[in-house]
């Protein structure tokens, strides 16, 4: 069940701050509220909810250090699992199924989606690696990752520079290019950091999350 909410967070189904209604959310995902209660824990540990004493369970917002922290865990495990790719590794059919559903959404101007699609591209990047403890470990990461996105307001602003980016990625991947690949890709996490950065420290400037 903790997977199912954190699936909706990672969709950005849920944005940062908003309050979690256990009966709502019970209802819609057929459980007791004592077990809603449970995946709220498990949540909270991995710093994708958080409980307010008397008000209830709202989404997490990320702090500037977890956001750091976030991109530098990207570099570190994303370009690792590229740089080092079997050749024929069957997440590559991931990662391009992945752009060309981004490709579709953005013609169709569904930029929410095109940011849910970019998600299971690099979620795809990292079981390049073949370890299901990492995939484990990223699945987290991603969800948080996507709260860290939902401060843009304009997600056309956020998602439509990386498309042709993820585009040129798996071009490299399928040419049997990954250091390319693996260069490319810590290019676009640096310019990616930079940006959520800009706009997190410029709503801490206005008053708003994080002040």
């Amino acid at each position: 069940m903790a997977e199912q909410v954190r699936q909706k967070i990672t969709q950005g189904e849920f944005l940062p701050g908003q309050r979690l209604s256990e009966q709502a959310l019970s209802e819609s995902l057929g459980i007791s509220r004592n077990t809603l209660r449970e995946v709220f824990r498990m949540l909270t540990k991995d710093g994708l909810v958080k409980h307010a004493p008397n008000r209830g369970v709202f989404v997490a917002i990320p702090s500037i250090a977890s956001i750091i922290d976030i991109y530098r865990v990207r570099r570190l495990i994303e370009c690792q699992a590229l740089s080092q790719a079997y050749p024929r590794h069957p997440a590559k059919k991931k990662m391009r199924e992945a752009v060309e559903t981004q490709l579709r959404c953005r013609s169709e101007g569904d930029w929410v989606a095109v940011g849910t699609a970019n998600m299971a591209f690099h979620m795809a990047i990292v079981e390049l690696a073949d370890s299901e403890r990492l995939n484990q470990l990223f699945a987290p990461v991603l969800a948080e990752l996507r709260l860290a996105f939902g401060f843009l307001r304009d997600a056309e602003f956020l998602h439509a520079p990386y498309v042709e980016m993820n585009v040129k990625i798996v071009e490299l991947a399928e040419a049997g290019k990954f250091a390319e690949a693996a260069a490319e890709l810590n290019e676009y996490l640096v310019h990616s950091e930079r940006i959520v950065l800009a706009v997190y420290a410029r709503h801490i400037s206005e008053g708003g999350w994080g002040s």
